[in-house]
């Protein structure tokens, strides 16, 4: 994609309004908690006394002539951050002689307490107004709806309606139910919504097209697409007509379902009733090409919009930016970066976080590290989700350690790690095996005051189940508990199969049970988990039990069911019985898979029934089913076993060719049977050098078979060579290298082949079959 190329032809003016609203990367602003302990607020009017110390009060005249008007309050009041400051400058000016506050100074005033949520001193100022007979209007009460909104005080936002009308006598117009309703819109209150659409309709206060607007907004937020289309089509019984903000709404809601044709749809119905696009609209479905990965098509609308007049903007080289990293396409994204510089718009830290996530997939360290660099240089500040995409990197990465310093600086730094942060470095724990360290920094985020989550505690007992320490785990479930953290579906299976592959089958029981009684519901994983246990403890007649309980509970047993007892059969040897339960599979609209067959190829092979096996496998290719190692291997080995080296390696060599690859056992199982006298030594020599070439290290077992045989044949130059390529392979240390040389040099071969087998096992190579 000559993506560069392709936006340096575009004719971009360099006019733009980074105030344009666009409904996306939004970032929510801080909240100030602050509490006011005024109760001079009874009657400010007629309050004769001041609360003000003669220093505060200095400053406070300090910025007004003596003869200030209520313009010059109302400026001295909007240049005032403090809102306590603000509110003692307020009660000062009521104290002067003939000085009577303008609307607009209560509407300052109110605003203020508003935003630190200072609701009761807010009715005292509304009570106030009302006995200074202030023409109110409905703007005061907006603030005061707004606010209420602000701090998720929804049912007492809808009060104002009454209060308004009840207590100061102001009747809610179009524009009081619209605010309230778009307030309810974004705190995602539905019902709420409809409860005072209808109460607006019932009160006879006619919607205008904002209101449509905000209820169709209400619609597309829960995808509503639907309905969303037949309440702009209800516009016109009221005389009106959508607006850009109507189609560019539905637009939104189509493209994030993840419907970009509907949206495009609705902009042709916006063409054809002859509405002009806002900036906002463009960068709408901007927007929705480059989440769908479609970044030619959002070039070519900006190049047709432009010559309408359309001037993009930093949220469309955001939307640009974000969409080519999400796609893969990061240096591409550093090239629009460049060219937005050139335009003269400043990057974001959404533009810095989409250019880090985008190399942080990619798994460039280094690269990521640079971005964080320009972006302090050019003074903008990480936030959380910076710091938390690179620290999940780090630990992927398994950088474990880097992660942390990188978050004990954010904290010097005064940005505090949340859960997010502490989850990515305990997974990072986990995965390198340092559940110590995992446990201890889990303790530390209790103690930082940062709850863990549902995430934190599986990670944990997941990681406590592998490594066989099940009081942990169960003591985890219980802390769980008792920090009121939910515990999913998904917290009670990770234990009930930690305890089945620990053999503690009477306690997976035992939280299966207590599922139930803490109202979690069971699923087919937690059932097939505990089936599967039972039936490894040779406890079958429980399993169909089990299995029986599960149908009757809505659930049909899958693969997975019939497998795990299909298992057990194969295991007794009891191929009968296993043939009756692939049967039974098939008769209850189950398909058996490539696991049902190689386990039942694989009990065949243990009750010597070789042949059948072999039936079996030519059946399901003819049924299209690619088999792969887990059913060519039981043959494979059965045949080793008969001597029947040649038909063996033919089939080895069939399931390289046609089926899924071999694995680490197919290899050792032809080696081994080579090594065991199965073919001649050049044989078993030459597939020594193959599996090596293939990432294999040979079993050190039969390793040493060979290198017996090559030396009683006097081949021990042989030998040395292949001593060399596998430790080449295997990344043998120069020293350890050293050593065994000089051991096969002075012909102390037993002395050589022991080293040899020591660091072999004690290594964990890439592909080794030794560790599955």
């Amino acid at each position: 994609m000559a993506l560069s190329s392709s936006l340096n032809f575009h004719l971009w003016t360099h006019t733009h309004n980074l105030n344009q609203p666009f409904p996306f990367h939004s970032y929510p602003k801080p909240t100030i908690s602050i509490s006011f302990l005024s109760s001079g607020l009874t009657s400010l009017s007629a309050s004769k006394s001041s609360s003000l110390s003669t220093t505060s009060r200095s400053k406070s005249q300090q910025q007004l002539s003596p003869d200030f008007s209520p313009k010059q309050l109302l400026d001295a009041l909007r240049r005032e951050n403090d809102e306590k400051t603000a509110l003692q400058l307020f009660e000062w000016a009521l104290e002067q002689p003939n000085f009577r506050p303008s609307l607009q100074v209560y509407e300052e005033i109110l605003r203020k307490l508003g935003s630190v949520g200072s609701f009761d001193t807010m009715r005292q100022i509304l009570d106030d107004m009302k006995r200074s007979k202030v023409d109110m209007g409905e703007g005061p009460f907006l603030i005061l709806i707004g606010s209420y909104g602000k701090f998720e005080l929804y049912d007492e936002a809808i009060g104002v309606l009454d209060m308004m009308e009840n207590e100061f006598g102001v009747k809610p117009g179009t524009f009081s139910y619209n605010v309230l309703l778009n307030v309810l819109v974004d705190g995602a209150k539905l019902k709420l919504v409809e409860n005072v659409h209808s109460r607006m309709l019932s009160r006879s206060v006619k919607p205008d097209v904002s209101t449509f607007n905000i209820l169709i907004k209400a619609l597309c937020k829960v995808h509503q697409m639907r309905p969303a289309i037949l309440m702009m089509e209800e516009m016109s019984n009221h005389g009106l007509a959508p607006d850009d903000k109507t189609y560019t709404t539905i637009m939104q809601g189509y493209i994030e379902a993840g419907n970009l044709d509907g949206a495009l749809r609705i902009r042709e119905q916006m063409v054809s009733a002859g509405c002009p696009s806002s900036n906002v609209t463009v960068n709408v479905l901007i927007h929705g090409f480059c989440k769908m990965g479609q970044i030619e098509k959002a070039l070519e609308l900006i190049q047709e919009m432009s010559s309408k007049g359309f001037h993009p903007d930093q949220y469309t080289f955001n939307s640009l930016i974000n969409g080519l990293c999400k796609a893969g396409h990061v240096k591409h994204a550093i090239e629009v970066l460049d060219l937005m510089l050139q335009e003269g718009f400043d990057p974001d830290v959404f533009t810095y976080n989409s250019l880090i996530s985008g190399l942080c997939k990619m798994g460039e360290v280094e690269e990521v590290k640079e971005v964080l660099n320009l972006m302090l240089s050019r003074d903008c500040f990480p936030n959380i989700v910076t710091y938390n995409t690179i620290i999940s990197t780090l630990c992927k990465e398994n950088l474990v350690q880097e992660a942390t310093d990188l978050a004990r600086t954010l904290t010097s730094k005064g940005i505090l790690p949340d859960v997010g942060t502490f989850n990515s470095l305990i997974q990072g724990l986990c995965l390198t095996s340092s559940l110590d360290s995992a446990v201890e920094l889990f303790d530390e985020m209790k103690n930082k005051g940062c709850q863990p989550d549902e995430f934190t505690y599986n990670m944990l007992i997941d990681c406590l189940c592998i490594r066989g320490k099940m009081d942990e785990a169960f003591d985890m479930l219980k802390d769980m508990e008792s920090s009121g953290c939910a515990r999913s579906v998904i917290t009670y299976n990770t234990l009930i199969d930690g305890f089945c592959k620990n053999m503690k089958l009477e306690d997976a029981e035992e939280i299966f049970d207590e599922m139930e009684l803490q109202g979690v519901s069971r699923n087919l994983v937690t059932y097939n988990t505990l089936i599967n246990g039972l039936c490894k403890s040779n406890r079958v007649e429980e399993a169909y039990q089990l299995m029986d309980q599960m149908i009757m509970e809505g659930m049909k047993p899958d693969k997975v069911t019939y497998n795990s007892i299909l298992s057990h059969f194969c295991r007794r040897g009891d191929i009968k019985k296993a043939t009756e339960i692939v049967q039974s599979m098939t008769s209850n609209g189950c398909e058996p898979d490539i696991v049902t067959y190689g386990t039942l190829i694989q009990g065949l092979c243990k009750a010597g029934r070789v042949e059948v096996a072999s039936k079996l496998l030519r059946s399901i290719q003819m049924k299209g089913i690619v088999p792969g190692p887990q059913a060519y291997n039981p043959v494979i080995q059965a045949l080793f076993k008969k001597k029947r080296t040649g038909e063996a390696i033919r089939l080895f060599r069939e399931m390289e060719e046609n089926g899924d690859p071999p694995d680490a056992i197919s290899y050792k199982i032809v080696f081994r049977g080579l090594c065991m006298g199965g073919g001649p030594i050049a044989e078993a020599v030459d597939f020594a050098v193959e599996m090596t070439e293939r990432d294999y290290i040979p079993e050190v077992s039969s390793f040493n078979m060979l290198a017996e045989g090559l030396c009683s044949l006097a081949m021990e130059d042989v030998l040395i060579k292949l001593v060399e390529k596998i430790m080449r392979k295997a990344n043998f240390s120069e020293s350890e290298k050293a050593m065994i040389m000089g051991f096969l040099k002075i012909r102390k071969f037993q002395d050589a082949l022991a080293s040899f087998g020591n660091i072999l096992n004690r290594q964990k190579p890439k592909k080794s079959y030794w560790s599955r």
